[in-house]
């Protein structure tokens, strides 16, 4: 059958999880081809072979859906969580489709989380070569010194990884607890905490505020609204 695809890849176009998720619950057992468990790479055709997780059938959704959470502190970004941790999907109930967070944003910060259901997008802006731009305003105990801060802007190291350059600015000096402003170009795991840990800086609130040119502006915690056009043209042109 010439119309066969990978079946990671047509989970996800299916908007029920990303790819790297898939792998993991063929992994784990949770997915079947045709009644026999799936293995990773294997392929499938989308109108032949029935595809099932957790023994609900995977369809195809045709309709694409990409929308924008303000996500709250207190919230892991998963569908679902093993510690029984309150999980995004919780504030996203009310989409009419099923969508899964792109990227990740830890569990105590805040701020831009996007959702959509099109595997294609969400590989295209994760992976390293999109390059895309993301702010955070990170607010620290007290103020930052000039060593602390050239060592934020110069080559670090965390977890045996070099980081890309990475912009750190002072945004608001004038309470008794700074705020910076961060601007990356990779989302390394806890990067802003570990980078901040390295500079012995205490964290008190960090928030995302962008992806790329998708700002958070005047939406409230916990509330979600659809991209615009022009924003999803932007997310369809990386």
């Amino acid at each position: 059958m010439d119309n066969q695809v990978r079946i990671q890849k047509f989970i996800s176009d299916c908007g029920v999880m990303s790819r790297r998720k898939a792998e993991e619950e063929i992994l784990n057992g949770n997915i079947s081809v045709n009644g026999k468990k799936a293995v990773i790479g294997q392929k499938v055709s989308p109108t032949d072979d029935i595809v099932t997780y957790m023994g609900k059938i995977v369809e195809r959704n045709d309709k694409k859906v990409y929308l924008m959470l303000n996500k709250p502190r207190g919230y892991v970004a998963t569908l679902s969580d093993e510690k029984d941790r309150r999980c995004v999907a919780d504030l996203v109930k009310d989409v009419n489709c099923r969508v899964y967070p792109i990227g990740r944003l830890d569990y105590n910060s805040e701020g831009v989380l996007l959702f959509t259901n099109d595997g294609e997008i969400a590989n295209r802006l994760i992976h390293p070569k999109a390059n895309v731009e993301k702010v955070y305003m990170v607010r620290i105990k007290g103020h930052i010194e000039d060593w602390q801060l050239e060592k934020l802007n110069g080559s670090m190291v965390i977890d045996g990884y070099h980081l890309k350059p990475v912009k750190v600015t002072i945004e608001d000096s004038s309470g008794e607890n700074e705020v910076l402003r961060f601007v990356l170009h990779e989302g390394r795991n806890r990067q802003i905490r570990k980078m901040c840990e390295q500079v012995n800086l205490f964290i008190t609130r960090l928030k995302r505020v962008s992806v790329g040119k998708i700002y958070l502006g005047g939406l409230a915690p916990g509330k979600w609204r659809l991209l615009t056009k022009g924003e999803v043209d932007y997310l369809k042109s990386l």
